[in-house]
């Protein structure tokens, strides 16, 4: 079989900048104050009643399939990863085909909800596809829009300041060289603490898990909006994370994977010439890199300008770093992303 490559990529993000300085007063702190606990100093939203998840994926995957040396209409099927999607069902991959203009093509198209770690899964799922040769141009998008849905209120400050809109793609073909491309990707799941980094409603059961045996219901489930422990009913639909315990395991998981993949090639950390973390929290990525005795220069971030943009995060981060001429030919670039579920995994690319 052969391997399969990243053989174009493209990212876009909204002209509108957040700046800590605006969002502070809203939430209640400083610029310092979230700069302390997230390395975030601004990020993008997206224009209300102009752009979508579903159209900044488009932009995206317009820019990654032209470096890719394709058309759309070469494409065989895509991968769509995001947690925002623009309708509840049906979801953004048959949207974004027909944003593209290819729906003569009829090829398939897969949504994804694996939130932060959507990109990894789905550049996968994409390298499965092309190594045994039932596709040659898979494209993978991952894309949010957060701002629709945040809590601009006290009440919501240790959420609300990390997210931002955005989106990144990528086009996965055949690889010709061997020892080059996609080498191995590495998906972990574990939903013991799912309900510890989620959003509640809507959702189709009535109720929501807050412990063994035990539900807790809503007072009004006609409206879809349902009661978790500790929040509001009116914010049951707005995203909720307990920082602690997904900060614990994050840094646990994140070197677990990493070293997991770089043991299945006889590789070692000295070995990675650019790592690309989820952009999750600045916090994560430096106790991440120290663990893994990474020099500044062999880690890639970007929180700093986008904030966290779950799914788009990895796929954005890769291809500035790409732009700035960070990854050249015959680096070895490892991804990594830990998320909600939780879900997180890593992957290993011979550029």
């Amino acid at each position: 079989m052969k391997n399969a490559r990243i053989a174009g990529l493209g990212y876009y993000v909204p002209e509108r900048i957040v700046h800590n300085a605006e969002l502070a007063p809203l939430v209640n702190v400083s610029d310092e104050w979230i700069q302390g606990r997230t390395g975030i100093q601004q990020r993008r939203y997206r224009k209300k009643h102009e752009e979508t998840t579903t159209t900044m994926g488009a932009e995206a995957a317009r820019i990654a399939i032209d470096r890719a040396g394709i058309l759309p209409s070469d494409v065989d099927f895509i991968i769509f990863a995001t947690l925002s999607p623009d309708y509840y069902f049906p979801g953004n991959g048959v949207l974004l085909q027909r944003e593209l203009g290819i729906t003569h093509r009829t090829m398939g198209a897969l949504d994804i909800r694996n939130q932060c770690s959507g990109f990894i899964y789905a550049l996968s799922i994409a390298d499965q596809f092309v190594k045994t040769g039932k596709y040659k141009n898979v494209l993978v998008v991952g894309a949010e829009t957060h701002s629709w849905n945040l809590d601009f209120t006290p009440s919501g400050r240790d959420v609300t300041v990390l997210f931002g809109d955005g989106a990144g793609a990528a086009v996965v073909q055949p690889c010709d060289e061997p020892g080059r491309g996609i080498l191995t990707t590495h998906l972990h799941a574990d939903g013991t603490h799912a309900e510890e980094l989620a959003c509640y409603g809507p959702g189709a059961h009535g109720g929501y898990y807050l412990g063994k045996d035990r539900f807790k219901f809503s007072k009004e489930e006609f409206d879809s909006i349902y009661v978790y422990e500790g929040l509001r009913e009116d914010r049951a639909s707005q995203p909720y994370m307990n920082g602690q315990i997904v900060l614990r395991h994050a840094i646990t998981r994140f070197p677990e994977v990493i070293i997991e993949a770089l043991d299945e090639m006889n590789l070692s950390p000295k070995d990675i010439d650019l790592l690309v973390p989820h952009q999750a929290n600045l916090r994560i990525a430096q106790l991440v890199q120290k663990r893994l005795g990474l020099a500044d220069d062999k880690v890639f971030n970007n929180i700093h300008k986008f904030g966290n943009t779950t799914a788009a995060s990895i796929p954005i981060a890769l291809c500035e770093a790409w732009e700035q001429g960070k990854i050249e030919e015959g680096d070895l670039v490892c991804m990594a992303a830990f998320g909600s579920g939780f879900t997180w995994g890593a992957a290993l690319v011979r550029w």
